[in-house]
């Protein structure tokens, strides 16, 4: 059997990072905003085309001379041109260049690079969920990892206390009912081993497609939780203020509609460009009935600018600058919504994240009471003071206190990424 390797949270982390499918697309979409906001796409520099033409033809025909006589008084005869054949060669350059277009091209090519910095607060924003997600799953596999350890203790007792009860009945100190009591719990505890294992396997699988893990490779996680010393409530508000990727984002989108007004705006103003060419052109003709063929080339060079200014587009300009006045209000509105909730949304993260670790705090209290409870239990079943239902409830009473501070320790610090998260440093805090 190949050996178990430990995939610890950073390791899984930094895996996520290189494999997870969402990010990748993320970092492709940001190298597509990387590509639009260059100046190549934004019309500042000269565009330059070369044309070239070549045309051949070729003429059959004959010229007649109705009424017209030679000087000996013959009928002038009828000139035959066969395969007369001609050709036409050129080429040129044509350059041109836009100086001034009401400061359209400005403002977009500052709105691409608006939108480039917002691919890149959408990748964090990727990345901060599929963080959270991949935790999500990874205290999953941890959190049924140490169930597991848990019930193969109360499945281990169940059996001891089955092979007690045989030899009791055999050596006539206990009747038939017990063993068949104790047969029963360690089916039970047999069939939530089952279930258990089910759970880690179907966990483990969520993670290796998360962080694109063969699931050939047999690992286990690191089931240590260390809580970290977070700063007070109103610490995170105002960090969250300036840090948090969904209000940047906001602020980010408000910016790039201002942008596009400004655009919009600027179909108002007029165009100026200037243009260059220069052709080269060779013309051969055939001879003519009356003329020999010749070759004429030719070299033009030529500058020239150009104002345009639309008087009137059928009031398409005016359309778009409503519609971008509109998009910005919307933005607008949203913006204040938003901060009309966020204060509310990180209290109620915060009040989460100390309920839970209160929570936790209570269980392993719980546990270390239902422990004690147990191991007494457990004697004085021992010494036939207690019946065995009563040693059953405590051992269930300490197999739903460890399950629960299990679940209550991966929920608290479940809560506190939800925290960070909203405080905007989750990517500035170790794991």
């Amino acid at each position: 059997m190949a050996q178990e390797v430990v995939l610890d949270k950073e390791t899984a982390f930094q895996v996520a990072l290189e494999k997870n499918f969402g990010i990748l697309v993320s970092k492709n979409q940001l190298s597509i905003a990387k590509n639009n906001a260059s100046l190549m796409n934004n019309g500042f520099l000269p565009s330059l085309s070369a044309t070239s033409v070549a045309t051949y033809n070729q003429d059959n025909s004959t010229i007649e001379f109705p009424g017209q006589f030679l000087e000996s008084g013959n009928p002038r005869p009828d000139v035959v041109l066969d395969k007369a054949e001609a050709q036409r060669y050129n080429a040129g350059l044509q350059l041109n260049y836009t100086l001034f277009d009401g400061m359209g091209r400005a403002y977009n090519y500052k709105a691409l690079k608006a939108r480039y910095a917002l691919s890149e607060l959408q990748l964090r924003e990727t990345i901060e969920n599929t963080l959270v997600q991949l935790f999500s799953v990874y205290f999953r596999v941890a959190q049924a990892s140490e169930n597991i350890v848990v019930l193969k203790d109360i499945l281990g007792r169940s059996k001891r206390r089955l092979k007690r009860a045989q030899y009791a009945f055999e050596f006539g100190q206990a009747n038939k009912l017990a063993v068949l009591s104790a047969q029963v719990d360690v089916a039970n505890d047999s069939i939530s081993m089952m279930n258990a294992l089910q759970t880690l396997s179907t966990a483990k699988r969520d993670l290796s497609l998360l962080i694109r893990q063969e699931e050939a490779i047999s690992f286990r996680v690191d089931t240590q939780v260390t809580f970290l010393p977070l700063p007070n409530l109103q610490a995170l508000i105002e960090s969250a203020k300036t840090q948090n990727v969904q209000y940047l984002l906001a602020q980010k989108n408000t910016e790039i509609n201002e942008y596009d007004l400004k655009v919009s705006q600027s179909g108002f103003l007029p165009r100026i460009g200037l243009t260059g060419n220069y052709g080269w052109n060779l013309n051969q003709s055939a001879a003519s009935a009356f003329f020999p063929g010749t070759n004429n080339t030719t070299y033009n060079l030529s500058l020239g600018a150009n104002l345009t200014w639309s008087l009137f587009d059928g009031g398409q300009t005016t359309t778009r600058i409503k519609n971008a006045k509109i998009a910005l209000e919307n933005q607008t509105i949203l913006n204040a919504q938003q901060e009309a909730s966020f204060e509310r949304d990180i209290k109620n993260a915060w009040e989460v994240y100390e309920n839970n670790l209160a929570i936790y705090s209570l269980q392993k209290d719980l546990v270390a009471t239902s422990l004690n409870n147990f191991e007494r239990s457990e004697q004085q079943y021992v010494m036939g003071r207690i019946t065995a239902i009563e040693f059953r409830q405590a051992q269930l009473n300490l197999l739903n206190a460890q399950t629960s501070s299990n679940t209550a320790k991966y929920n608290a610090k479940l809560a506190e990424y939800a925290l960070l998260q909203i405080g905007g440093q989750l990517l500035n805090t170790d794991f």
